[in-house]
This record gives structure tokens, C-alpha cells and sequence, in this order.
């Protein structure tokens, strides 16, 4: 197969892998994030602690976890076909992708928040700050290079998940190594895909790895006082 004739695959097969890995990180985050903070919240000893919903949310979380994606594709195909009419294709990926990666950022998000220094949160409790407070202004901002962390190994994880996609007719990259580098073998398409797909995974970790790096010197050079940063943080609280 000639370029000219890769060309036209290729691009279709990015924008489809891109368009399955971008809504995917965007519902992942949006439920991950306050899966994982709740998971801390909820644990011993947390500002919400309730052992019972603590394991009872962990185990759903490790559960769905545990679970291989490909495994996890084909159990959901009649619940994606009831949202959005089909099983196949990008669009019909999503929602494993999303359900598969929501509990793995989860786990990330925790780890990260948990690595924030008890002593800032107790300090905004002492003046006042409510839960909600204590979240939006101690645990998020401090843990935020993690988070960036956390989301961008998400993505990658997401690019490796919509590559298994296409052995079911989910599109992208992986659908088109399947049916053209391994059933047609096209050993030259499977290698150029190979290798874009080693390129946006090295370009997502290096935008990923700046940013992290961005926010948390930011962070730093910001601080002035400890202390007048949890005031501030207190301040609606006490007002």
C-alpha cells in the first residue's frame, strides 16, 4: 500500500481515535474527580467518614476495575446500544471507555489527594472552613500537579483502551491495524500506525508533564505566607 493510499485511512483513523479519547478524558475526569474525593472524604478518619459507604463505594470502584476492557466492552454492549443506538464505531466507544476509565481515575484522583498535608486541612477547619471549603481550596489546589498527573496518564491509558476498541468495529487507530495490518496484511500500514500512535502518546505525556510541572512552580512562587493562604481559604466561612 502507497502512502497516497495510507493517507486518507490514517487521517480518518486519528480523528476518530482523537474524538473516542477526548470525550472519554472529559466524562472521566468529570466523574472521577468527585468519585475520588469522596473516596477520601468518606475513608477513616476523613471529614465525611462513613466506613460503610467508604467500602461499599471502593468495592464498586474496584470491581468495575477489575474487570478487562475488553471483557468490559462486550458485557455493555446492550446497555451502549439502549444510549446511543448502536455498538459499533467511535461514538459507541465512549461509553465503555468512560465507565472503564471513571474508576481508574478515581484511584489516581485519591492517591493524589490523599498526599496533601493533613496539617493545611486541619489548619482551615480550626478557622472555620466548612467541607466544601476544605475541597475547593486546600485539597484541589494543593494536589493539582498530581492531578494533571493522574488525568494525563488517564489519557494514555484511554489511547491504549480505543486501540483494543477496534477489535469490535469501534474505529480509530486499532480498527484500522485490525482490519488492514493484520486480516489484509498491510505490514506497512501496521507499522506507520505503530508509530503515530507511539507519537501521541509521547506528545500527550511530555503536554502533560509541562503542565504539571507549570502548575506546580506556579504554585510555589505564589505562596507567600502559609498562613495567609488558609485565611483566605477560611475567610467566607467566617465572614
Amino acid at each position: 500500500m502507497t502512502w497516497s493510499e495510507m493517507q486518507p485511512l490514517l487521517s480518518q483513523a486519528c480523528g476518530e481515535t482523537l474524538v473516542m479519547v477526548g470525550w472519554s478524558t472529559l466524562i472521566s475526569v468529570a466523574g472521577g474527580l468527585p468519585l475520588g474525593v469522596l473516596l477520601v472524604l468518606t475513608d477513616r478518619g476523613g471529614l465525611l467518614a462513613n466506613g460503610v459507604f467508604s467500602k461499599a463505594l471502593g468495592a464498586v470502584v474496584n470491581v468495575i476495575r477489575s474487570l478487562p476492557f475488553v471483557i468490559l466492552m462486550i458485557y455493555l454492549m446492550p446497555f451502549t446500544k439502549s444510549l446511543v443506538g448502536t455498538t459499533i464505531g467511535p461514538e459507541a466507544m465512549i461509553v465503555p471507555l468512560s465507565i472503564g476509565a471513571i474508576p481508574f481515575f478515581a484511584r489516581l484522583v485519591e492517591i493524589a489527594v490523599r498526599e496533601v498535608d493533613s496539617g493545611l486541612v486541619e489548619a482551615v477547619q480550626a478557622m472555620g472552613g466548612s467541607t466544601w471549603t476544605v475541597v475547593r481550596k486546600t485539597l484541589l489546589p494543593e494536589s493539582l500537579p498530581a492531578l494533571i498527573s493522574a488525568a494525563t496518564t488517564t489519557v494514555i491509558a484511554l489511547i491504549g483502551y480505543s486501540a483494543m476498541a477496534g477489535l469490535i468495529g469501534g474505529g480509530g487507530l486499532g480498527d484500522l491495524a485490525v482490519r488492514y495490518g493484520y486480516q489484509r496484511f498491510e505490514t506497512g500500514l501496521m507499522n506507520v500506525t505503530l508509530a503515530v500512535l507511539v507519537v501521541i502518546v509521547t506528545a500527550v505525556q511530555l503536554i502533560g508533564d509541562l503542565s504539571a510541572r507549570g502548575v506546580s512552580h506556579r504554585g510555589r512562587a505564589s505562596v507567600a505566607p502559609r498562613l495567609r493562604l488558609l485565611r483566605r481559604a477560611a475567610a467566607p466561612e467566617t465572614s
